[in-house]
């Protein structure tokens, strides 16, 4: 191999429409300094989730494996470019470009400095850090189609995600502010949350919880909530703290439960978490666990803010799952 730190060979995956564009910019700048460096860097771009994950596959069960798989984006990218990653054994490098960001953020590559991101892929250290997969159950026969398992990505079986997956109220906003153009960046969640709640809030959930530390069995809760987002790391959406104590190598999923609550109290709500703080209320409630299993009526799922499917689903930790190279 030839270049720095072994490295001589990148695919490196990209999306026009990460970040309106910025990480299309960000991808340019991030190539040129690899090529540099004298690396060699192919780049792959599918028109949709599903393409993205073939033609990556396609690149690591081929005859010339990268040394590095780079995305270019954001969360959302990274998300579909794990389906076809995850269990390669192949190094995950980050370009930060997209709305949120928030895997580049938990493990410390810069954002808004695609120079910088490239010399991490070049000499930055590898680490193992943990996954989650949720499986959506199989829908009954009519159902629509947005409540297939893991239908964006064109795949079967468990969807793979790093930051967390949201149901509810929170992938309620979440989609929504996938489809808005304004305002840019990370304000585009507070906007779509203040326009959710004109909807329904509370609904019943049931959370199946196992492999919970100190606990040789598991446990059910049954209660009214808002929303039930679960963490692989502690913040989405661009730095909101929602499951601040969740660790990306601990082997465990953190649950937050935001319960049944009144339009005020989520107004006053979402203004700390989009400013990255701590949220202290009697409605929130954090677990943790290996494997979670929610259920709830009319309930969507998002992972790493990618459309999912619907409740119930199965959501489970993958242990260091995923090799990825940070400062």
């Amino acid at each position: 191999m030839n270049g720095a730190a072994g490295v001589g060979s990148i695919l490196l995956v990209t999306n026009p429409l990460s970040g309106h564009g910025k990480g299309q910019a960000a991808a340019a700048v991030a190539a040129a300094r690899l090529r540099a460096r004298g690396v060699t860097v192919d780049e792959v771009s599918g028109a949709s989730a599903a393409e993205s994950v073939r033609l990556v596959r396609d690149r690591l069960t081929g005859g010339d494996v990268p040394d590095v798989v780079v995305c270019a984006g954001g969360d959302g990218l990274v998300c579909i470019t794990l389906q076809a990653l995850a269990g390669t054994g192949v190094p995950l490098g980050l370009v930060p470009g997209g709305t949120g960001n928030d895997l580049a953020r938990e493990l410390g590559v810069p954002q808004d400095d695609p120079i910088s991101a490239a010399d991490i892929v070049m000499g930055g250290t590898v680490r193992s850090i943990d996954l989650g997969a949720a499986e959506v159950a199989i829908p009954e026969p009519g159902a629509s189609e947005s409540a297939s398992a893991g239908i964006g990505f064109g795949i079967p079986g468990p969807i793979r995600f790093a930051t967390v997956a949201g149901t509810g109220f929170d992938a309620r906003v979440t989609l929504r502010a996938n489809r808005m153009r304004f305002p840019k960046g990370p304000l585009r969640y507070t906007f779509a949350a203040v326009a959710e709640l004109a909807g329904g809030l509370a609904v019943p959930y049931r959370l199946e919880l196992s492999g919970v530390p100190g606990q040789s069995v598991g446990s059910v809760v049954e209660t009214e909530a808002v929303m039930v987002a679960v963490g692989n790391t502690r913040s989405y959406g661009g730095g909101m703290l929602i499951c601040p104590d969740a660790a990306i190598d601990d082997g465990l999923l953190e649950v937050t439960v935001v319960g049944a609550m009144s339009r005020r109290d989520m107004m006053r709500l979402l203004p700390t978490l989009s400013a990255g703080k701590r949220v202290d209320h009697p409605a929130l409630s954090q677990y943790r666990a290996a494997t979670v299993e929610l259920r709830a009526p009319g309930a969507p799922v998002t992972a790493d803010g990618e459309p999912v499917g619907m409740l119930p689903t199965t959501f489970r930790a993958l242990p260091g799952a995923l090799p990825v190279l940070v400062p």
